[in-house]
């Protein structure tokens, strides 16, 4: 399905949102019990003016910032490219900082920096794109220009002459391949003129804490501070929770295995589910156990406890807009692994608007309640610590995935509300929709382009 447009779920979010801000301290009586409310309203609107600074400035500072695709310039694009491979460029650092903005799950992150990305003028050089997607498509360039002395300063120069503004959703660093190279990265980057707005769930100080080499990744913190006006969002209020509690197709508890896939054949009608192999990138195949009509069933196992990553994930829902995830397990020191692939299964599936059947040992809020940061951890047992045993032998200390499992199970939550399974539906009917002129035409009448 098209991700094009917003979505009712979404428009209804943000509508909600904005009423909320909208009222005055003393009304706004459907609003009433919501503990934080106020503090949330406050920390919301410190965040859009910090968006509005920067909008302001970026108006301001256009021509200096080089935002206009349109305009002329000395070089092409692609005579920049060229030419960046020849010699070393002088420094253009952008007269306007950018923003990093931080905070807990479900408190507008996302949606604050969208409605920022949509107001930009639409001749701007500009990228709105997930943080995994964006280091997929890193990586593939560097593989693309192996040949080249210094690889990374010709992405760098590629991502710049695409985009001066470069919005990041969900930056979390838990790759090690991925922490190596973002100093030297975002440093070209920057000095490229580009001015990064992201959003992540920890401060800059915590990222990647406790990875592997992180003595190497630090700078880029330093970077990061000094090219971005870091903003927390303290807020306690989670917008996804504010949907009809519904179960949706989430099932927890044993003995579904059976029920899942005759939910799954009933939502495919009479076509029968059966093996189906489909490419993921640069000819990479994944083998899908049981689909049919753009749905697909894995066993847990099969997609978090195998050597898969982002990179499947987004070739799996460009393939497939419903998933049967069979037997997902509650997480801990145990399956550290399979945990951090559940997380990014989820993040990914969540940006695709995918719909989701699953089955559980658990409800979304208990799958991770023996995955803990370091400092929950000292509070359960002061000795409890990555390098000593505490006296859960399962419980997962991990500073990383302590921080993204709240947002996992938010978004888990989300997905399984009737506001975001009416949403689905109606986007599935208009994609239906869309291919219904092609019905009944013969295969040798059509040309795609």
């Amino acid at each position: 399905m098209g991700r094009d447009g917003r979505s009712r779920r979404r428009q209804r979010l943000e509508e909600s949102k904005k009423e909320d801000l909208k009222q005055d301290a003393g009304g706004g009586k459907r609003w009433a019990g919501w503990e934080g409310r106020e503090q949330g309203r406050a920390h919301l609107l410190n965040a859009i003016q910090q968006l509005q600074r920067l909008y302001e400035e970026l108006i301001e500072n256009e021509e200096d910032c080089q935002l206009d695709r349109y305009k002329s310039s000395e070089k092409s694009g692609r005579s920049r490219w060229l030419w960046s491979r020849l010699i070393t460029q002088p420094s253009t650092y952008a007269p306007v900082k950018g923003l990093y903005l931080y905070g807990g799950v479900g408190t507008g992150k996302t949606m604050l920096t969208d409605l920022f990305y949509e107001q930009l003028p639409s001749n701007w050089r500009k990228n709105r794109i997930h943080f995994h997607d964006f280091m997929l498509n890193v990586h593939n360039h560097l593989q693309m220009h192996k040949g080249v002395s210094d690889p990374l300063d010709v992405v760098a120069a590629e991502i710049s002459d695409e985009a001066i503004i470069l919005c990041l959703d969900e930056f979390m660093v838990t790759d090690v391949a991925d922490a190596m190279i973002l100093n030297r990265l975002f440093r070209q980057l920057f000095s490229k003129g580009v001015i990064l707005v992201s959003t992540s769930n920890c401060a800059p100080d915590k990222l990647y804490e406790g990875g592997l080499q992180r003595d190497l990744f630090l700078p880029f913190i330093d970077t990061l501070k000094k090219r971005c006006i870091v903003h927390p969002i303290g807020s306690a209020v989670d917008y996804r929770q504010l949907g009809s509690a519904e179960q949706g197709f989430y099932f927890a508890g044993k003995h579904y295995s059976t029920f899942l896939k005759q939910k799954l054949q009933s939502l495919n009608g009479d076509e029968e589910l059966r093996p189906q192999t489909f490419e993921v990138i640069m000819g990479r195949k994944l083998q899908v156990p049981l689909g049919a009509n753009d749905c697909a069933y894995f066993p847990f196992d099969d997609l978090c406890d195998r050597p898969l990553g982002a990179a499947d994930y987004f070739g799996l829902f460009k393939n497939f807009h419903t998933l049967a995830l069979d037997g997902v397990p509650k997480f801990g020191s145990s399956n550290r692994t399979a945990a951090y692939r559940f997380v990014t299964l989820v993040d990914v599936m969540y940006e695709n608007k995918a719909r989701l059947l699953c089955t559980a040992e658990a409800r979304p809020i208990e799958l991770f309640e023996n995955t803990v940061t370091v400092a929950e951890a000292h509070k359960i047992s002061p000795r409890s610590s990555r390098s000593q045993k505490s006296d859960d032998p399962d419980l997962c200390v991990d500073n990383e995935l302590g921080f993204a499992k709240d947002r996992t199970i938010s978004r888990l939550t989300e997905i399984n509300s009737r506001e975001y399974l009416e949403d689905f539906e109606v986007r599935l009917r208009q994609h239906q929709q869309q291919l219904q002129p092609l019905q009944g035409v013969d295969n040798a009448d059509v040309v795609l382009a």
